[in-house]
């Protein structure tokens, strides 16, 4: 699939983002100022690199309860949500950001998973009542913090939550509105405050064997009192026993070091040094305009707490995400 340019990469300042993000801007010229923006709920971030995908059809949330980790089928109109699918084995495939409009379930998708997820979707209409489409090529996301007095276009959709607003935009308006509500920050700014929030993201924080319970998505994309779907007896068997192999952790890194340690990064215990045994690897890492370096990182379940660790050859001060 080709990669889907932004317009906004023409405005004065942009450096094209690379890796998983290419088609957006990383930054405008000043990282920690589009960053201290976003958190005073200025500005706004392009994401128009990634997937849309759009059901409709009167059975479409009775339908998406039978595939996805969320309860579904009695969301209100408006009321945003996140689900995944899994493997059969429980495994994380696709993390879905959606929201209802009361006629269409919209949702945006990790960049380049449309047409799988699409594909798995397909597959298992049957004989419901749903039309599945991919939005991409029309429909740009675009990301408003949270406190922005931003203007919603009329007939956009839209989800609202705690971290601010993710517009269903026209493509054709992206330029335009980034003009009227800009100014725009890049991917990095937005990704920092992932970072910082703890929020994982498919395909930096999993790998082909991460299940829900080691990120931290039970409750927000994982709904304990449902019916049956594909995944259920790993999620129901981790959640009885309480023992999920890994674990999400947040890295305090050095400052100290120029270079920040890349995805897959080992991690080990600082006491045993670089010849130690690993115990994880890094997942996401990024520069905070206030707590300087940080990352997200997955580490055995058994790590202590208050372990000192190092990312490569960076220490870094653990912070719990997922109890073990």
């Amino acid at each position: 699939m080709a990669t889907v340019k932004s317009p906004l990469l023409s405005l004065p300042g942009a450096v094209p983002a690379e890796g998983t993000d290419e088609g957006v801007a990383a930054h405008y010229g000043d990282l920690f100022r589009e960053q201290r923006a976003l958190a005073a709920g200025k500005g706004l971030v392009d994401l128009s690199h990634r997937g849309v995908v759009t059901v409709t059809g009167d059975d479409r949330l009775s339908w998406l309860h039978l595939l996805l980790t969320q309860y579904m089928t009695d969301l209100p109109a408006g009321q945003a949500t996140e689900a995944l699918i899994l493997s059969a084995n429980g495994h994380i495939e696709h993390a879905l950001y959606l929201v209802d409009d009361g006629t269409t379930v919209w949702a945006h998708v990790e960049p380049g998973g449309a047409p799988a997820l699409i594909a798995y979707l397909e597959s298992m209409k049957f004989f419901y009542r749903v039309e599945v489409a991919d939005r991409t090529d029309d429909i740009a996301v675009v990301h408003l913090p949270a406190g922005s007095i931003a203007t919603t276009p009329e007939g956009a959709a839209v989800r609202e939550t705690a971290y601010g607003r993710d517009l269903f935009l026209p493509r054709a308006e992206l330029e335009e509105y980034a003009a009227v509500h800009g100014p725009p920050a890049g991917i990095l700014a937005y990704e920092a405050l992932r970072v910082e929030g703890h929020r994982p993201r498919v395909g930096f924080e999993t790998d082909h064997r991460t299940i829900p319970h080691e990120l931290g998505w039970i409750g927000t994309a994982v709904h304990l009192q449902k019916g049956c779907y594909r995944g259920q007896e790993t999620v129901a068997r981790v959640q009885n026993l309480g023992k999920p192999p890994r674990r999400l952790v947040f890295l305090h890194l050095d400052g100290s070091e120029v270079h920040l340690p890349g995805p897959g990064t080992p991690v080990r215990l600082a006491s045993d040094g670089q010849d130690g045994r690993q115990l994880g690897f890094v997942t996401s890492s990024a520069r905070h305009h206030e707590l300087g370096p940080i990352a997200l990182a997955l580490v055995k379940r058994n790590v202590p707490l208050d372990a000192e660790l190092m990312a490569g050859e960076t220490a870094a001060a653990q912070e719990t995400v997922v109890e073990p």
